[in-house]
């Protein structure tokens, strides 16, 4: 997650077609995802929007997609207070 001038970034990676849309966990700097929805014309993207939106107690219009509308992996704006971040899981620290 990052936080410029521009708002608060978050960079995803998404597996689409999963048996349950969850998040995994972190893996470095990149949440990841997992969407039961289809690759095909913003399905998964909405999913990803959706799912994202519920964690953070956000509307979907707090959230946009600004880079990766066709890939797996993402780069989220997210127009809230930085605080809204402690709903997501954890990192991990070794």
């Amino acid at each position: 997650m990052l936080k410029d001038q521009a708002g608060l970034r978050l960079a995803v990676r998404v597996t689409p077609k999963a048996s349950r849309d969850r998040i995994v966990g972190w893996q470095g700097d990149v949440l990841k995802l997992c969407v039961t929805a289809v690759p095909e014309r913003g399905k998964a993207n909405q999913a990803v929007l959706r799912l994202l939106a519920d964690t953070l107690e956000l509307p979907t219009s707090a959230l946009q997609v600004l880079r990766g509308q066709t890939g797996r992996d993402k780069l989220l704006a997210v127009d809230a207070d930085p605080s809204v971040l402690r709903r997501l899981p954890p990192r991990e620290t070794t």
